[in-house]
């Protein structure tokens, strides 16, 4: 062991010794983060916090928060958000990475990040799913929705990012394929997942997407989402905005 390194060592122990001798009321520092529990059986995920300075905001006030204005469809293709692009080149597109990120049970990846085995819970309607080609990876909110709310002023590139938004743990979902094309453009006021579970859940992870990326709300989304969150009396919404 390095002389100097050992001197340090021994120095450390003799001030911790002094240190216990002088009090035995040691108290431990926790740096683990508080949990966040909503009302139900499911824990709202949100996006991630905002560092240690950003506390959550409870659903209701976080609501608020979101800028109003008017919807804006015109002009809008799905094309304008290039998605499921293997960002880190390895061979994993966007897709695998959410499946092998919310997989219950880790599936095996083959050769080109092919994916076999594995179990999901799709958490919009409670269904466990064992074959990810029955899953699809839901945009929390919508192309469509996301593009009448503010990402028609984007660019090529900040639509990009956000189609595939691994920076947030819940802008990208994993759920059956029949209820994500159930639920298609639509926003709250127009479609809420089947599974009363998932209610509080579902309104956190919408809100916090809409509020990472600055996008917006009409009337009609915004009644719908107070009225939905009454019940969500313990909900909390982190999020870390979109650089």
């Amino acid at each position: 062991m390095d002389l100097r390194r050992l001197g340090s060592l021994t120095a450390a122990l003799l001030t911790a010794a002094a240190l216990t001798a002088c009090s035995t009321d040691v108290v431990e520092a926790d740096d683990a983060k508080p949990s966040t529990a909503a009302t139900g059986s499911t824990t709202p995920s949100g996006a991630p916090g905002g560092g240690p300075d950003r506390a959550g905001l409870p659903l209701a006030e976080a609501i608020a928060q979101i800028p109003g204005a008017a919807e804006q469809r015109e002009g809008y293709e799905r094309d304008s958000f290039r998605h499921w692009i293997d960002e880190d080149g390895d061979s994993c597109t966007t897709r695998a990475e959410v499946l092998i990120a919310e997989a219950v049970t880790a599936p095996e990846q083959g050769a080109r990040c092919s994916l076999t085995g594995g179990s999901w819970l799709s958490y919009y309607d409670e269904v466990e799913v064992t074959d990810a080609r029955k899953l699809d990876i839901d945009h929390m909110v919508p192309l469509a929705e996301a593009w009448d709310s503010g990402a028609h002023a984007w660019t090529p590139e900040r639509r990009q990012a956000y189609a595939n938004d691994l920076g947030s743990d819940r802008a990208l979902v994993a759920v059956t394929a029949k209820t994500n094309r159930s639920k298609s453009d639509r926003d709250p006021a127009q479609w809420m997942p089947p599974a009363g579970s998932a209610t509080c859940t579902y309104l956190v992870d919408w809100v916090g997407t809409k509020l990472r990326w600055g996008l917006s709300a009409d009337d009609a989304e915004r009644t719908a989402l107070l009225e939905l969150a009454e019940p969500c009396t313990d909900s909390v919404v982190e999020f870390e905005p979109a650089a």
